[in-house]
């Protein structure tokens, strides 16, 4: 099997569980490799909303069942929990749509929104609007960063001769440059009397 035909079957399924993790890498080479045909990009964001939704629907239980204690047992949460409760305490529902672009706290926020006790019917709705606008802006990212390769590589191409004669004058300049710099030195060192 191909690596065209592996991304085809199974990078809808490598999106999700990506996704459901932290997936922000996975999410913008889904996005590239859609610009590049290999993949829908309505199914990409469909899967990546699918499995970032599910992933902090499971954080936000966790921390509804186990509280703010657990994280005394997770001393890197518990280091991230100070600024996420910052955060909360200035706007929750802010925090609830935005918290997957701010790095570093993704995995903890949604636990800690369930330990505040906030209603699981209004962190579900939020929760599905953010999950999709994150889905939507990072594969977004992938995609363009895929159409601006592929007009760099464009160009690239027309201007192929040119590239490398420039790659190699400036190779040798440098050469030339290193080389002064040698002599300089090791004539520098032989004219003192020891």
């Amino acid at each position: 099997m191909g690596i065209e035909t592996f991304i085809i079957h199974y990078g809808y399924a490598i999106i999700l569980v990506g996704t459901f993790f932290e997936g922000e890498t996975v999410l913008v080479m889904a996005g590239f490799l859609s610009h590049q045909g290999y993949l829908s990009f309505s199914f990409v964001v469909l899967s990546a909303f699918l499995g970032t939704f599910a992933g902090d629907q499971l954080y936000f239980f966790m921390g509804r069942k186990k509280g703010i204690a657990y994280l005394d047992s997770h001393r890197s949460w518990k280091a991230k929990s100070t600024r996420v409760l910052s955060l909360m305490r200035r706007n929750q529902t802010a925090v609830i749509l935005l918290f997957r672009f701010i790095y570093g706290i993704r995995t903890v926020t949604p636990f800690l929104i369930g330990a505040s006790g906030i209603s699981p019917w209004k962190f579900m709705a939020y929760n599905c609007v953010g999950g999709f606008a994150w889905a939507l802006v990072i594969a977004c990212l992938g995609y363009v960063f895929g159409h601006a390769a592929g007009l760099v590589l464009q160009h690239i191409k027309k201007y192929e001769a040119l590239l490398a004669g420039f790659i190699i004058m400036t190779g040798m300049v440098v050469w030339v440059l290193h080389s002064i710099i040698m002599k300089r030195r090791t004539g520098n060192t032989s004219v003192h009397p020891s």
